[in-house]
């Protein structure tokens, strides 16, 4: 088993764990560990590290550890996690930081969530609005599950369901503009 000095962890990634508190907004010594955050999630079954065990990552220091969970990719950010926290601590600000910066890093524990992430955007960029084809086309192409759900497309073109070519919205540039100014500021943070 490797062992691991906490102290050497925690001196190492020390500024990085500040500079958590301080974009998410959370005291990590605020949280006792209680347990409640996990007991609530619902997305906690699908999760490598419990809510609560990725906070006692980055309280020890273990930084690499937090970004290389899963969890903060599944997690929902419901905010179940923060309404149930005796000591207000919001954790779902929290794994939303420990996420931006496993993606500033380029730390994907779980490709398809970054992938959809990023893909949702386009067909909004491209004709104003989301377009579900274009989006399942371009996820599954990415994926590597070209034909993922293929099946359904027939029931769901005689139910009108699916659509083939989106209707753009009028004000397409003000979209666009205004997707590029959302981007340049959260680079800025």
């Amino acid at each position: 088993m490797n062992q691991r000095s906490l102290s050497e962890a925690q001196a190492r990634n020390r500024e990085a764990i500040r500079a958590f508190e301080q974009k998410s907004g959370v005291v990590l010594s605020e949280c006792y560990q209680c347990g409640k955050c996990s007991a609530g999630c619902p997305m906690a079954e699908y999760m490598d590290l419990m809510p609560r065990q990725v906070i006692r990552c980055l309280q020890l220091g273990l930084l690499e550890d937090a970004l290389r969970s899963s969890s903060p990719w599944i997690c929902a950010s419901c905010n179940t996690c923060s309404a149930r926290c005796p000591h207000d601590v919001e954790i779902a600000d929290l794994m939303k930081a420990v996420r931006q910066e496993a993606d500033r890093r380029k730390i994907r524990p779980v490709r398809t969530v970054s992938l959809f992430t990023k893909l949702f955007l386009l067909p909004v960029r491209w004709f104003g609005r989301s377009h579900e084809l274009t989006l399942t086309a371009f996820y599954n192409i990415g994926s590597g599950h070209i034909l993922q759900n293929f099946i359904h497309v027939p029931k769901m073109l005689t139910g009108r369901k699916l659509v083939f070519l989106p209707a753009r919205i009028k004000g397409g540039k003000n979209m666009r503009r205004l997707m590029e100014n959302c981007e340049r500021e959260a680079e800025q943070r």
